[in-house]
């Protein structure tokens, strides 16, 4: 049987065997959000963390529990609802907006950082602009920790082209992600909920190739990307002996100071605060009401 690696199905002297063996932290993020008829709405969180879990399970590591609170409804995040989704009376989005969701990963690094951890990886599932602000968030936080940190959507570690050449080993509720989910969570997925191939849509953002899902293709992407999240773990590792860092963000007042110094003078400069006037939403639209991204943070 596979030791557990969930943080929060652990009991107290599992975490500090587990610390003591690997102090290796994973922080998985993902959403509710309509990723076609056939999956469940959290595939993108639900793959972030069963992904972080087998990684564990392989390479040793905790895994805290999975955020499932993400960016959406604003600047283009709406106009995307308002083409791939369209007027459904409800989305059912786990939806919040930049400023509050950055300023929720400050509050998990400085729980990781506080325990000690070594080495943190930030996994997204979900994608858009948002994977990209991360990686800028953690490049802004990093001088002021010691946990060495690295940030990634799941696709970066999906470099086996198994659909073939060019492909960029990413799409949404297509033959990628739904492959994914039939291999990491297979109850999540149902195939006799599809469309019929005449049947208008748009179906709840459904991908344009998901007739080339594959389990099977699923397991092996998953193997190549469990294979290159454990070489990243053992990077970070070996970056905090070579580093020796000392720093530690220990209180919510540093939270709030390093939020306020650092991280918010940079924010209307991240890719999920633009707004452009070409993309503006129909009043009629139920993806209106967000859409704009108020003066005070943009």
């Amino acid at each position: 049987m596979t030791d557990e690696v969930r943080w929060d199905r652990m009991f107290p002297d599992q975490l500090e065997a587990a610390f003591a063996a690997c102090p290796l932290l994973y922080l998985t993020y993902g959403l509710c959000e309509p990723h076609g008829p056939h999956n469940a709405l959290g595939l993108d969180s639900l793959k972030a963390h069963a992904l972080a879990c087998r990684a564990a399970e392989a390479h040793r590591g905790i895994v805290a529990p999975p955020d499932y609170w993400h960016i959406h409804e604003l600047g283009q995040f709406a106009v995307w609802l308002n083409e791939k989704v369209g007027n459904v009376a409800r989305g059912w989005m786990t939806a919040l907006p930049p400023w509050q969701h950055f300023r929720n990963v400050c509050y998990q690094i400085r729980a990781a950082d506080n325990l000690g951890f070594h080495g943190a990886i930030l996994l997204t599932g979900h994608y858009g602009a948002n994977w990209q602000d991360l990686k800028t968030l953690v490049d802004l936080v990093q001088p002021h920790v010691g946990v060495r940190l690295y940030a990634l959507p799941d696709f970066e570690a999906n470099t086996s082209g198994f659909f073939g050449t060019g492909d960029h080993h990413r799409d949404h509720a297509g033959k990628v992600e739904t492959s994914q989910l039939m291999a990491l969570e297979p109850a999540e997925v149902d195939l006799s909920r599809l469309p019929k191939p005449d049947e208008p849509g748009p179906h709840f953002a459904l991908g344009p190739d998901y007739e080339l899902s594959d389990r099977r293709v699923g397991e092996r992407m998953i193997a190549d990307q469990v294979a290159w999240l454990g070489r990243k773990g053992e990077e970070l590792l070996a970056r905090y002996r070579d580093e020796k860092p000392a720093k530690r963000l220990r209180t919510y007042g540093e939270v709030e100071v390093l939020w306020r110094d650092v991280v918010t003078p940079a924010l209307p400069g991240f890719l999920t605060m633009q707004q452009s006037p070409e993309d503006a939403l129909p009043a009629e639209s139920v993806w209106h009401a967000n859409w704009r991204i108020p003066d005070a943070y943009g």
